[in-house]
């Protein structure tokens, strides 16, 4: 959509991601709001993106930003490939369409962060405002929010996953109805973002075509912010590139909602963060901020512990990836608290890059993956320019504790997938095959086969330390109407997909906006 230069909103949301999406809807509910929602990427166009089976195939398309590691060492010295959705929805177009809420245990770093608005019972309010769901009654779940949440029947269940679910009941895994009541420990089907067969993407549901009619709500699409502008000591607005050159936009207030990779990006590239590192970066330093872009973490899983199939595997139904598994490494049985580990059965034979896959049908996956890991990375700018490559190190499996508990958690994939109840699918095992057995074979397996599980946060961490990027307001120390409000404010992952949480952070804060002036 063309807007004037020099075009002045009350609000300007950067980012219409999963949090930029939420907050534009929400804010602009007030008509003296005059909101601006900026993306660098365009609407949706490609219908691929709409049919759940297709996510896996979505990377590397224009609408990926494409991100890059820099080589890990200790997954065998990889460069892992970081998709990040640059469209309108951001990555909510691009992700496996899980919602999983987390433990309310995870939260406890949250709450001590940032008070009691972002404990569980803080953000139950905020889940439940973005959901309509299918399960059952349970405290805080969404009966009439915009985000549908679909909780599949046994009909729409692969044979497959459901001889997985039944070899974790064979082994003590307990059996829950649903992973977003509370208790995550144990097996159920993946509530999914899925409506009528189709993703439905947090644009999908916020930004509909009424809430885009607003007259006080303009999505300024195809332009990359590159620095935030300051007057003194307050920001007054955005100096972007677009297809017709440069242009300022002004606000009163800027919402920073980019995601954790390219919002402590804009920050950096706007003299915000650590002087030595903007220094390399060819930045002048205008607020020494040490953290921003430190305190990267990720999700990885090990794709994967892959079997042949003793007959066809049907192909899915939903969208490949069918029911989670979270666990207790030190007892199976334990059905309370956080998990450490994480299995999931996948429809398909999923590998990580530079593995041989066996063709689709023939064969079925368990990943397996650490709930919380240790590991801190972090984010560098490339340069002064928002087209400068960025350098991301997530330093993936660098703590003890990481790689200790990853060989846990493969080994448990292995001893769930030799269960009697999958005996009439299983043929043998392809990856990591019957010739690794010593610790030494798993952690060279993992080595090789662990990739991202597309979740980073807390490049922009929510505290009340001197050392926090934003106050428990969201509002980015030393500039008073500057906020991000995305995953980069996460002080530590919760256990499963963040997609949920990011979306109840950008609910809870639209909420308290009015105030925050």
């Amino acid at each position: 959509m063309s807007v004037p230069p020099a075009r002045h909103f009350d609000v300007l949301v950067v980012g219409a991601g999963s949090a930029g999406s939420v907050i534009a809807a929400r804010l602009s509910q007030d008509p003296a709001c005059r909101v601006g929602l900026i993306e660098a990427g365009l609407p949706p166009s490609d219908p691929d993106i709409a049919d759940p089976l297709q996510w896996p195939a979505l990377q590397g398309r224009p609408y990926d930003w494409a991100r890059r590691t820099v080589p890990q060492p200790f997954t065998a010295d990889r460069i892992h490939e970081w998709p990040r959705g640059r469209i309108v929805g951001g990555s909510s177009c691009l992700h496996a369409m899980a919602h999983v809420r987390g433990h309310p245990d995870d939260f406890a770093s949250w709450e001590n962060a940032g008070g009691a608005r972002w404990s569980w019972r803080g953000l139950l309010p905020g889940f439940a405002r973005s959901e309509t769901s299918d399960a059952g009654p349970a405290e805080g779940r969404g009966r009439d929010g915009p985000l549908r949440v679909h909780l599949p029947g046994d009909d729409e269940i692969s044979p497959v996953v459901r001889a997985y679910m039944a070899a974790g009941a064979a082994l003590g895994v307990p059996a829950i109805a649903d992973h977003n009541a509370g208790e995550l420990i144990g097996t159920a089907p993946n509530s999914l973002t899925i409506r009528d067969g189709r993703r439905v993407s947090v644009a999908d549901a916020y930004l509909t075509p009424d809430v885009m009619a607003r007259a006080n709500l303009t999505l300024i699409d195809d332009c990359m912010v590159e620095q935030i502008v300051f007057d003194e000591a307050s920001a007054s607005g955005v100096l972007v590139n677009r297809p017709g050159g440069a242009d300022m936009i002004h606000a009163d207030r800027i919402v920073i909602a980019a995601g954790a990779v390219e919002s402590p990006l804009l920050l950096m590239r706007s003299g915000i963060g650590d002087a030595a590192t903007l220094k390399a970066a060819g930045i002048a330093c205008r607020i020494d901020r040490r953290d921003i872009g430190r305190n990267l973490q990720d999700h990885l899983l090990v794709l994967g512990n892959v079997y042949a199939a003793r007959q066809p595997v049907p192909p899915s139904r939903l969208q490949h990836s069918e029911s989670l598994m979270y666990l207790r490494s030190d007892d199976l049985h334990h059905a309370t608290g956080s998990p450490d580990i994480v299995l999931a059965c996948v429809v398909a034979p999923s590998v990580a890059p530079g593995l041989e896959a066996p063709p689709y049908g023939s064969a079925y996956t368990i990943l397996c993956g650490v709930t919380h890991p240790t590991s801190r990375g972090e984010i560098r700018p490339g340069g002064p320019r928002a087209a400068d490559a960025p350098r991301i190190d997530p330093r993936y499996l660098e703590t003890e504790h990481d790689r200790v508990l990853f060989r846990t958690a493969l080994k448990t994939a292995r001893q769930v997938g030799q269960q009697q109840p999958l005996d009439a699918w299983r043929e043998s095992e392809i990856l990591p095959g019957p010739e690794a057995q010593s610790d030494a074979d798993l952690d060279a397996f993992i080595a090789r086969a662990a990739a991202t599980h597309h979740h980073p946060a807390g490049t922009c961490r929510m505290g009340r330390d001197e050392e926090a990027v934003v106050d428990p307001d969201l509002r980015l120390v030393g500039i008073d109407n500057v906020f991000v409000v995305d995953a980069s404010v996460i002080p530590r992952l919760p256990s499963g997909p963040i997609n949920a949480s990011v979306v109840a952070i950008a609910e809870t804060w639209s909420a308290l906006a009015p105030a925050l002036r």
